[in-house]
Formats: C-alpha cells, structure tokens, sequence
C-alpha cells in the first residue's frame, strides 16, 4: 500500500514537471491609443453615444420603426437565442464543482457450469447509488467556469452591438427612403412646370414666335424628367421592403413617408467624448475583449488537462441474489482515484501549444478591432464635417440656380435672351434640386454613422 501511494505521487511529480516544462507567460495587450480620434477634434468630455436613441432621433415614426426593429428583428432574435444558450452553458460550468450522482438498477443471471459440477443458477439483484467528485486541484475547473463566463458575457455583448447595428440600419433606410420621396415630390413638381413649359412653347410654335427647336428641346425637357418617375418608384420600393425586413415584418404598401422632409440644419460641431471610452461605449470591443478572456481561460484548462486528475467516489446501495431480501444486503464502498495519461506522446503539450496560438489569435484580433473602432470615429467624423460643407455648398447653387430661373424668365419676357436659356436655367434648377436633396441625405447618414461609431445605441 505504502509502495502504490509512493509510485502515485512519483507519476504526479513527473506529470507536473513535464507540464511546467513548455508553459509560458501570457500577456495582456497594451493599446496606445490617441489622445484625441483626429487632428481637428478636442478631448471633449460629453459624447453623443451618452444620448439615447429615442432622443437622438427627434422623428418620431422613425423612432417607432427603431422600437418594433429591436422587438421584431430576426437578427436580434437570433443573437437573444444565442445569449440564452451560452447562458445556460455557463450554468453547467458553475455547477463543475459539486458532484455528479448516478443511480444503478439492474438485474442478471449468471449460470455456472464448471467440470464435474452440477449446473447451478447464480442471479443478482442491485440497487446502488454512486457519487463522484472531481478534486479541482490544478485548476482546470474553475479556469473552465472563467472560460464559460466570458463566452457567456462575449453573448451579451454581441447582442447589445447588433442593436447598435439594427438601430443603425433602420435609421439609414428610413433616412434614404424620405430622400427617395423628397426626390421624387421635386421630379413632380418639376415635371408640372415643364408640362406648362411645354404647352407655352407648342401655342408660341404654331403663332410662329418661336422656331421649331425651341418646342422640340421643351418636349426632350420633359421626357427627360418623366422617365425617372418609374426608377425612382422602384428604388422607393425597395428601400420599403428593406424597412419591413429590418422591422421583422412581410412587405407592406400601407404607409407613407411623403410627408416627411429632412432637416437641412443639422448640428455643425459634434461632441466625440475622450478616445479611451470607446473601450466602454462600443460592444463589439467589450465582446472581443470578452473572447481574449475566453481564450486566456482556455490555455489555463489546457495547462491543467497535463496533470493527473483527483477523483473521490462513494457508491452505496444494496445487493442481493433474493429480489425479496434485497434491502437486507447493504453494500457500501469509497475510493479515490489519480487519473492521467503516462505517456501521450506529446498530446497534451500540444493541446496546450495550440491554446496559447489560439490566445494570441484572440489577442490580435482584439488589437485589431480596437483600430478598427478608431479607424470608423475618424472616418465618420471626417465624412461628417465634409458632407456639412457640401450641404452647405449645394444649398448655395440651389438658391442660385433659382435666381438665375427668375432672372431668365423676366429676360425672356424682355426679349434679351432666347427661350432655350430658359430651359437651361430651368434644368440647371432641377439639378441643383436633386443634388441638395441627396447631399443632406448624406449628411444624416453621416450622422447615422457617426453616431454608431461611438457606440451609441444600445441601452445600459
């Protein structure tokens, strides 16, 4: 007995130093990260992310699609489904320290037939309880539970990002649909005017004030503008459709946005808050951040898989050859037991290399997604500050091009110029119309953007 507990703890020894031959220390990633996202930005203190959603967006049916998104949408209902997987599976991990019991009922009925013996019947009836409990004493179990903690909060975090993303989404569909109308309300109400302006010149053709050409370019004006009536019906379509998906509903022709404009005065200086709450605004760095504690987890349960394992058993119960006087029969036993492998051929050592591969994966791609977060504020907050100038440039060729109509007009009547700079003007006109129309269009999505950048959407 002596000799066995002595050949025990030599194959401990020896397993623990073979493990302690191939470990390494882990490193936590160090992120120098700016002072400020960009070099036209100040370390503000407040941030647009602290705002909710329901206050940012000041358009209440747009609110309204955003609630029934984050009620309805399928992707959100997925990633609810997986948060509630992992946190059951986090349940069974925090229960690996109590221990497992397992009941037996069985019955058999050995027959013996030995050389020169009669043969005899021998049955068996048992009724046993075991229990068995694992000795955490490498660690593996609780490093497994920190494992599943972190893939549970990593679930979490995923969700809360994709309300960020569906909050987002919603927002620039609903903001692209309104530009869509508001497109297609200046085609209609440019094609009324070159209806009339078709009309004027076909009365001034036949009184033979006005050449043919003058009518044929007035006709070419207005086709013109009636063929993107079907286009701009069709993308009005899809950018329904692509609202009904988001909002986890079938496509639908009862609603209406045509109603709704789009605010030309948006907000010049935005403030962007200190770069070092990013780490806290955005989920997707929180999740990531999540799953390199996943990992870190992961190389200590295979660092602790190297070493031999302490089980205790105890099973009780009864056992008897008489069904009838089985309870009278208690049968009762405790054993411990070392388990582990004496030679895997490198198996283990492996598993625990390929660990610490996996950690430096996780610890890359946190690196990297951090980068990437700052590398969006950056983009968003430059693409914002730009479209403001654009907006502000095209709302001035389109208060130009309006004088300039007017004043073609009055010298037409006038007789200085002819009827084609009328129509010149008049295109010109249109054009700058349109060009305002999609230039405050990405001007809100910048915002949109911006605002998702942050990490401003979900709800704490």
């Amino acid at each position: 007995m002596k000799r066995n507990i002595i050949y025990s703890l030599v194959f401990v020894v020896a397993a623990m130093v073979s493990a302690c031959s191939g470990t390494r220390k882990l490193t936590r990633p160090e992120l120098n990260m700016p002072d400020v996202y960009h070099e036209h930005a100040s370390a503000d203190s407040m941030n647009i992310a602290d705002v909710a959603w329901w206050n940012f967006y000041s358009d209440s049916t747009l609110c309204l699609m955003i609630n029934e998104a984050l009620t309805h949408n399928r992707d959100l209902l997925i990633a609810a489904a997986r948060v509630e997987e992992l946190g059951q599976m986090y349940g069974v991990d925090k229960l690996c320290y109590l221990p497992t019991v397992s009941g037996i009922v069985s019955a058999d009925n050995e027959t013996n037939d030995y050389y020169g013996k009669k043969s005899s019947s021998d049955p068996e009836y048992d009724f046993k309880v075991r229990l068995n409990w694992e000795v955490d004493l490498w660690g593996g179990l609780s490093k497994a539970r920190r494992r599943s903690a972190a893939q549970y909060m990593a679930s979490v975090e995923d969700r809360r990002a994709m309300e960020i993303t569906v909050i987002a989404q919603t927002a620039t569909a609903y903001f692209n649909l309104v530009a869509l109308q508001n497109e297609l309300n200046i085609v209609k109400r440019t094609l009324v005017t070159r209806e009339e302006n078709l009309e004027k010149a076909y009365l001034r053709f036949q009184g033979g004030m006005t050449s043919e050409i003058v009518y044929q370019q007035a006709k070419v004006e207005l086709a013109t503008t009636a063929a993107l009536v079907p286009s701009l019906n069709r993308r009005i379509t899809l950018a329904k459709n692509a609202l009904t998906l988001l909002m986890g509903r079938f496509p639908e022709e009862r609603w209406n946005t045509s109603r709704y404009i789009l605010d030309e005065n948006l907000p010049s200086r935005l403030p962007l808050g200190v770069p070092s709450s990013l780490l806290e605004r955005r989920p997707d760095l929180r999740a990531s951040e999540q799953r390199l504690r996943a990992a870190m987890a992961g190389v200590g349960v295979a660092y602790s898989n190297q070493f031999p394992k302490l089980t205790i058993g105890i099973t009780g119960g009864w056992e008897n050859d008489d069904v009838s006087h089985l309870f009278s029969s208690p049968f009762s036993y405790i054993i411990g037991s070392i388990t582990g492998t004496v030679l895997d051929f490198g198996r283990n050592k492996r598993r625990y290399k390929a660990s610490i591969a996996a950690y430096e994966q996780a610890r890359f791609t946190y690196e990297k997604t951090v980068m990437q977060a700052f590398t969006e504020v950056d983009n968003a907050a430059q693409s914002y500050r730009e479209l403001q100038f654009t907006a502000d440039r095209r709302r001035e060729l389109r208060d130009a091009a309006l004088k300039y109509v007017d004043l073609a007009n009055r010298q037409y009547l006038a007789g200085s110029i002819s009827y084609i700079d009328v129509l010149d003007a008049s295109r010109s006109y249109f054009d700058a119309q349109i060009a305002l129309s999609n230039a405050v269009r990405d001007e809100y999505l910048a915002l949109v953007d911006l605002y998702r950048a942050l990490g401003g959407g979900w709800t704490r």
